[in-house]
Formats: C-alpha cells, structure tokens, sequence
C-alpha cells in the first residue's frame, strides 16, 4: 500500500535496510528529511508530523503521533520573539511531559522568510497539527486550503476551543471553560456543594487524543483516495463526546443527571467507604455479584432484604444500604477488605495518592514510568504509552527538544546553505 506526500504516491518508507531503487525522487527527499534523533517506535515511522502546537491539547494529539515512531518537527517561535504560552517552563513537568520524541526548529512566522521556510516544509508533510484561534492560520497564509494546493496529500488536524465555524468560534478556548459548559461540573462533586472540576484538564486531553485518532483516520483513509483532508476537534466537541452515558440518559430519556459524588450514578452500591484505616472503592454491578458481595461482607441476609434484593431497590434505599456497608467495612483494614473482596470476585480497590500510584507493583510491572534524560533536568522519569504492542511498542527515544535545537539540521536537509542558515539566525527568522 502506498502513502502519499505532496502530490505523488510513494513507497512507504522503512526507515532500514533494502532497497532503496523503488523510492522515486520525492521518497529520497523525505529520506533526507529525517534528521538524527531515532525513532520512538517503528509503527508510524514513515510519517513526517510538524507541529504548531502550544500548551496542552494539540501537543497531547502530536505526542501520540511522536511516541508511535512519527518524525516530528516542533516549529516554534525563536526565544527571542515567543509571546506564546508553551504549558509552562521547558523543565517544569508540563513541557517535559508533552515534547519528547520530538525535534525543534525555531522560526518566526510573522516573517515573510520564516512563512516561506515554513511552506517548503509543508510541502513535504504528512501531516501538520495547530491549535490556533481559528482565524490565526488564515492570516498567516498556512492554513489548510493554502498549504494542500501544493501538497494534496496533506493532513490538517485543527483544535480549538468551540470549533472552526459557529457563533462561539472566536471565544478563546481553556479547559475549565469547556468542563463548565460541556456539562462535566454539573455532575461532578457531591450534591448541594456546587459545581466541581475534575483533577485533569479532561478536555485537553481528550480533544487531544480524538484529534490524533482522526490523523489517524485520515492517514488510513488516504492510502485509497491517495488525498488528504483537514481533520477538526474542539474542547468543547470532546467534552461532550465525554459525557458518554450521561449524556445518553438526556437524549434518549429526557433525564438531565445530577451530582452524585462518589456514588455511581446506575450500579448500586458502588462506590467510596471508609475501613478502619482508610478508604476504597467498591464497586457491585449485577445480581450475581451482589450476591457474592453480602456473602463476602458476612452479610448473606442483605441478599433476600426486600429493601435491597433488586437492583431498583437499591436505587431507592441506596443512602440507607450505604450506611449498613460502611458500618461493616470499618471492621477491617483496607487490605484486608481487598484480599477478601478480590478472592470473592468482588471488584474493589484502593484509593492512592499519586505517589502510591507509581509505587503499585501492577503499575511498575507495566512499565508507565519511563527513563528520559533531561536537557533541563537530567536523570528522570516520564509517563510512557499506555498501549503494548508485540512487534512496534512505543520507547521514549528523546527528551524534549531546547528551541531551536534541530533548526540547522532540518534546515541543511532541506537545501539551506550555512550561510543562509546564519542570515536566517541573525535577521531573527530562526
């Protein structure tokens, strides 16, 4: 099958060892385009990815292209120049964690130069990511329309904050904003205490992630029509996506769900109770399982209760059942509660800080917590994919790239001498 950048087909290209003779002209120089840092994985490897993004969702979306093996090029604003929110300092944990397996080419695009360096690259792209204001990539002269007449075969993923189009699309986007209005506060945190945001920016993320699945969909898409397209998702879409279920018992029942704390808003009893030295989580969906629950609990006479027997009755006397298993889990310590609930078949669990988390022997066994060395910070760790893969697994290859670190590189290859290189460098373009 072949991919397609500019306007020719091409072979896909392996990144190894065979035989380059099948490569046409356009091939060769997407070869040469791939500067020195290796590859995270070799499942998106052929891909050549420059990202325009800032702060968190679109380098969520690009990260996933980068940890899949993706050739990506960060284009970002020469230190001197950068206004631009990055998601906080380059060695704070937010940068840290959103750049690496990246490259950097510093270039100033409010500079005729740096828009013309800009379009030779584009020209050559697989794909570009931006999450601009929407009117930002017009004005610049990169938007989609503009850069896919010389590359047809482009891929243009946009995120924003309410949409390309519609009557909120100048708003400037933020998560909170999008929890707000996309329904999520309203059902988080417990009744009568008012609104509450969850512990994550949910809608940065997501967005984030939807946005790559549709590069991803529309990588796959062009290997038959041999075109490209401009893929579009905003925090407020995602967010919505998100409400899954919730959202679901609105539009096909009319019920607008509300604030339930840690109860589960359908499966009862599911939720937090206190032990004798802490918390956990319980969580009893089906009859079978319930069943299995009042036995484990010591409390067999829970499962013939007419107040309790079904789950509609526990619905109704659930404030009522949730006290009576809170009296009988503060008997016992969390672990102990655990060992007894996992050998029933009852599903539970505990209820870590962040730091348990990545001490829990499952989640160091499934290898989250990633070597990198720091440009900034030396020696440490961060959050690798939480997909395995038997023949392409995803590494943490590079950590994240200083300003501007690969310019040369990427400019060299691209057919700038050293000294326009400099010129560039000294009339504030790179």
């Amino acid at each position: 099958m072949s991919t397609v950048t500019g306007n020719k087909p091409l072979s896909a290209y392996d990144g190894g060892e065979g035989d380059s003779s099948a490569a046409d002209e356009d091939n060769i120089e997407k070869q040469r385009l791939r500067t020195r840092t290796p590859p995270a994985s070799e499942a998106l490897k052929r891909f050549f990815v420059l990202d325009l993004t800032r702060v968190r969702s679109g380098p969520t979306c690009v990260r996933q292209l980068a940890d899949w093996g993706a050739h990506v090029v960060k284009v970002e604003m020469p230190e001197a120049a950068d206004g631009a929110k990055l998601g906080g300092p380059r060695g704070g944990p937010d940068f840290q964690n959103l750049h690496r397996n990246k490259q950097s080419l510093s270039l100033n695009l409010k500079s005729e130069e740096g828009k013309a360096v800009f379009r030779k690259l584009a020209a050559r792209a697989d794909v570009i990511v931006e999450n601009f204001r929407p009117d930002v990539k017009a004005r610049l002269g990169i938007d989609y329309d503009t850069l896919s007449k010389d590359n047809p075969g482009l891929v243009y993923a946009s995120i924003s904050g309410f949409g390309q189009d519609g009557p909120y699309k100048e708003r400037p986007g933020f998560d909170q904003i999008a929890q707000g209005m996309g329904g999520l506060m309203s059902i988080t945190g417990k009744p009568g205490e008012g609104p509450m945001r969850v512990g994550i920016p949910i809608a940065d993320l997501s967005s984030g992630l939807l946005a790559a699945q549709g590069i991803l969909i529309a990588l796959l898409e062009r290997e038959v029509s041999g075109r490209g397209q401009w893929v579009q998702t905003s925090l407020l879409q995602a967010q919505v996506f998100m409400l899954d279920f919730q959202g679901a018992r609105y539009l096909l029942n009319r019920e607008v769900p509300k604030q339930a704390g840690n109860n589960h808003p359908t499966s009862i009893p599911t939720g937090v109770f206190k032990t004798a030295d802490g918390y956990m989580n319980i969580a009893v969906a089906g009859q079978v399982i319930w069943k299995r629950f009042c036995q484990a609990v010591g409390r067999g006479d829970w499962a013939t209760n007419p107040d309790y027997e079904t789950p509609e009755q526990r619905s109704k006397n659930r404030d009522a059942l949730g006290a009576e298993i809170e009296a009988e889990t503060l008997r016992d310590t969390t672990a102990t509660w655990i060992a007894r609930f996992n050998a029933a078949g009852v599903p539970c669990g505990e209820i870590n800080d962040i730091g348990q988390v990545f001490e829990d022997i499952q989640v160091k066994h499934l290898g989250l917590a990633q070597p990198v060395k720091s440009h900034e910070r030396g020696d440490t760790r961060l959050i690798g994919q939480p997909i395995l893969m038997s023949r392409t697994p995803s590494r943490i290859a590079a950590p994240p790239p200083l300003c501007g670190e690969h310019s040369t590189d990427v400019l060299s290859e691209l057919g700038y001498t050293p000294e326009e290189i400099e010129n560039f460098r000294a009339n504030g373009v790179i």
